[in-house]
């Protein structure tokens, strides 16, 4: 790898990264209230809309698990990344001509295949083209800039809200509008960057933090399947973030100050993301998606438990300290408990069972959602993530 870094990271991370960044930046714009949109303007039920969510992510997962194992094959993450990049972005343009449920959910399963090729191959490139003693601090960093462009994109979305439309509850078919016809621009800036990033050549036969003699005899640690395990049963209870929006709207917030609300929820997640990976490298990755996942438990209590408006704001801040504490360290944890060689198959299967996950996650959330009350959805997932911070504890051991 070359020797010219910036924080302490090679070039290929940071130009990751700028592609996350640029990608999100897009997908906040046109995805982030797509939920309000069907809602509001298309008129779907919440059953429909958990259905599109977990349809396309959960299809779509199929194929990470496909592409994580074709880049460990092929010896190439670049390309493959790319594929899944350009995907998505020339999925976004037909939302301007989507006026029914139907063909939104074929505009957005076509964006989520985009990801499933991407993911894997991208998380895979990440951790080889980090060291080992700062591969936490890697993802914190990606994972930063990822969500910063949610965060600019969402103070973009907020911006076409406050002009076109001000406290008006619903969202607008125009507003809407404006936002992917902007959104379409970062999306397309990003595959610049493929340019800059070399395939880093592999290491021979070494295993990321896992001793070879073992872990690259099974292939996939036994350790890496009971923390997959674990990852099924707590995003069985993580439905689509779709309900945390609706959730907002339920108790009285305007789109304009869901739009807020969001940006903090950003802010807070890309400003807490390389902190908490650094401290995985330093207290162990276990530790902190422990703590994290106790965090998550209470904020989805204090979701279902809220009977104000203010209230959402303070679990909104909350809920961006969950995600920074765990979406980079969980990527950490999935490269040291497996061989270099496996290490695209892997976060196939991290990133598939986690998105194929999505599909009952969220058709019972919206199920619980009518059936029984809004909040019931958000005691169910904090109950699973208490038992899952429990079984994380228990049963896996870190390198």
């Amino acid at each position: 790898m070359s020797s010219k870094r910036r924080l302490g990271l090679s070039p290929n991370i940071i130009f990751i990264g700028l592609i996350s960044f640029l990608t999100d930046v897009s997908s906040e714009l046109i995805f982030t209230l797509m939920p309000l949109f069907l809602a509001n303007v298309v008129g779907a039920a919440t059953v429909v809309i958990g259905l599109i969510e977990g349809v396309a992510e959960s299809t779509a997962s199929l194929l990470k698990l496909l592409s994580g194992w074709l880049s460990d094959k092929l010896g190439n993450r670049k390309h493959l990344a790319f594929v899944g990049y350009a995907l998505s972005t020339l999925s976004k343009p037909f939302m301007l001509f989507a006026g029914a449920w139907g063909p939104i959910m074929a505009i957005r399963f076509a964006d989520r295949v985009g990801k499933g090729i991407r993911a894997a191959p991208r998380d895979a490139l990440v951790g080889d083209s980090a060291d080992d003693d700062n591969r936490g601090k890697a993802y914190g960093f990606h994972k930063a800039m990822d969500t910063a462009g949610a965060a600019l994109g969402l103070m973009l979305a907020a911006g076409i809200v406050f002009l076109t439309q001000r406290n008006v509850v619903n969202l607008q078919f125009d507003t809407y509008r404006w936002m992917i016809v902007i959104g379409i621009i970062p999306a397309f800036l990003s595959l610049v960057f493929f340019i800059f990033i070399k395939e880093p050549p592999r290491k021979p036969d070494g295993a990321c933090d896992a001793t070879p003699s073992s872990a690259e005899k099974r292939g996939l640690d036994k350790r890496f399947k009971v923390f997959v395990a674990l990852l099924f049963l707590f995003t069985l209870g993580n439905s689509s973030d779709a309900f945390i929006v609706l959730r907002a709207q339920n108790l009285g917030n305007s789109v304009l100050l869901i739009s807020i609300m969001l940006i903090m929820f950003n802010l807070v997640y890309a400003l807490s993301s390389m902190p908490a990976g650094i401290l995985s490298d330093r207290l162990g990755r276990k530790k902190v998606i422990i703590v994290g996942w106790i965090i998550y438990a209470l904020v989805y209590l204090g979701f279902a438990a809220a009977g104000r408006d203010w209230m959402i704001w303070v679990l909104f801040a909350f809920y961006g300290f969950y995600y920074g504490m765990t979406q980079g360290v969980y990527r950490a944890l999935v490269c040291d408990l497996v061989p270099e060689k496996h290490r695209g198959t892997a976060f196939g299967v991290y990133n598939g069972v986690v998105g194929m996950t999505l599909l009952p996650a969220s058709l019972i959330a919206g199920w619980l959602w009518q059936s029984v009350s809004p909040a019931a959805p958000f005691y169910f997932g904090a109950a699973l993530a208490g038992l899952s911070a429990i079984g994380l504890l228990l049963f896996v051991r870190e390198p």
